[in-house]
C-alpha cells in the first residue's frame, strides 16, 4: 500500500509539473508577440570573437551604429577575442535567447566544427541565424619587390620546386590557412605554412620579403598595396574588386578558387524568439541596402548580402561541409584540441 502511495504521490506531482509547463508555454506564446513590438527597449550587444581595430570589428561599429539609430536604443561593441574566434562565439552562445545579445560569426565558425570538434558550441544547434551580413573577398599577394608578377608565375615555380615558397597565416585552422589550402589543392602546388600571432608580424616579414605568398582578406591589406609594400596578383569572387580595379579574379585566370570565402554574420543564442528574429533581420537588410552603407563597407573590401535566417542557415550548413573537406585534406582534424 505505501508503494502505491508513493507512486501516485509521484504521479500527481509529475502531473502538476507538466500542466504548469503547458500554462508557461502558452504563457510565453501570448507574451512574446507583445515583448516583439517593443524590442529593443534597451541597449543590445554585438559580441565580436576578435580584437578591435581590424576591418571585421570596423565593419561591426558601422553596422551597430546604424542599428542604434534606427532603432533609437544603444548598441554596443563588445570584443571578446581568442582561439581564432572561438572564445567569444562560445560567451555568445551561453546568452540569454531574448535578442539583447547578438555575434559576428563567420568561416571560423563553419571550419572549427572540423579543426576543434570538441568545442563547447555547436554553430548550428547553439545558434539561431539572424543574417548574412557582408563576404570580404581574398588577395593573394607577394612582397613588393618579389620576382613573381603573376599567378601562373608562382603556380609554375611552386610546382617546379615543391614546398620551398612559403605562406602566412594568424595560426593553425585561421581562416587564411584555410584559403591558402584550398588554393594548393585547386593549383596541383605544395606551400610550406608559416603560422603568426598577429596581423602586424605577419606583413612585416611579408613584405620584407621573408615569407613568399599571403592570401588573406581585402580589407585589412588594402593599405599595405595601396602604399606600395605588397603586390597583389589575384582576387576571389565573381567580380574584380572595386579597390583593385587591374587586379583580375582567380576565375579571370582560370583558377578554381571559387567565390569569397570569408564571410560574416549576425547570429543569437539558440532559442530566440521568431518575431525578435525577423525584427533584428528585417532592421539590418534596411540598413544593407544603406547607399552610405555599401559606400564604407565597399572601402573596406567587402560585400554586403543580406536575405532570410533561412538562407544563412542553409549558407552555414553548407560551409561546414566545404571547409570539412579541405580541413581533412590539410591533416587539420582535430589541429586545435
Amino acid at each position: 500500500m505505501r508503494g502505491n502511495e508513493v507512486r501516485n504521490r509521484e504521479s500527481v506531482v509529475n502531473s502538476r509539473k507538466l500542466m504548469a509547463a503547458l500554462i508557461l508555454t502558452s504563457i510565453a506564446a501570448l507574451v512574446t508577440p507583445a515583448w516583439a513590438q517593443t524590442y529593443p527597449d534597451h541597449a543590445v550587444r554585438l559580441i565580436i570573437p576578435f580584437p578591435p581595430g581590424g576591418s571585421i570589428d570596423t565593419l561591426g561599429r558601422i553596422l551597430t551604429d546604424k542599428l542604434a539609430t534606427l532603432w533609437g536604443q544603444s548598441v554596443f561593441i563588445e570584443n571578446r577575442a581568442g582561439a581564432g574566434g572561438m572564445v567569444g562565439s562560445s560567451v555568445a552562445a551561453q546568452a540569454a535567447p531574448d535578442g539583447y545579445t547578438m555575434s559576428f560569426g563567420g568561416q571560423f565558425m563553419a571550419a572549427n566544427v572540423t579543426i576543434a570538434p570538441s568545442a563547447n558550441f555547436d554553430p548550428v544547434k547553439s545558434f539561431t541565424p539572424l543574417i548574412l551580413v557582408a563576404t570580404g573577398q581574398d588577395v593573394l599577394m607577394v612582397p613588393a619587390d618579389s620576382p613573381f608578377h603573376s599567378v601562373k608565375e608562382v603556380v609554375d615555380y611552386a610546382k617546379a620546386h615543391p614546398g620551398e615558397l612559403t605562406y602566412a597565416s594568424l595560426g593553425i585552422g585561421s581562416s587564411g590557412q584555410l584559403a591558402s589550402t584550398l588554393f594548393s589543392e585547386v593549383t596541383g602546388i605544395t606551400l610550406q605554412h608559416v603560422p603568426y600571432n598577429s596581423f602586424s608580424q605577419a606583413v612585416t616579414d611579408v613584405s620584407a620579403g621573408r615569407i613568399s605568398l599571403w592570401l588573406t582578406t581585402l580589407g585589412g591589406s588594402i593599405g599595405h598595396i595601396q602604399a606600395g609594400k605588397l603586390r597583389a596578383l589575384a582576387v576571389s569572387g565573381p567580380t574584380r574588386a572595386a579597390l583593385l580595379p587591374d587586379v583580375p579574379t582567380f576565375d579571370e585566370l582560370g583558377v578554381a578558387y571559387g567565390n569569397d570565402t570569408s564571410w560574416y554574420a549576425l547570429f543569437a543564442p539558440a532559442g530566440t524568439p521568431p518575431a525578435i528574429v525577423d525584427k533584428i533581420n528585417a532592421a539590418t537588410n534596411k540598413i544593407l541596402a544603406d547607399a552610405d552603407m555599401k559606400e564604407r563597407a565597399t572601402k573596406l573590401g567587402f560585400r554586403l548580402v543580406g536575405g532570410t535566417p533561412e538562407q544563412l542557415g542553409t549558407h552555414l550548413r553548407s560551409e561546414i561541409d566545404k571547409w570539412a573537406k579541405v580541413a581533412k585534406a590539410a591533416g587539420l582534424v582535430g589541429a586545435k584540441d
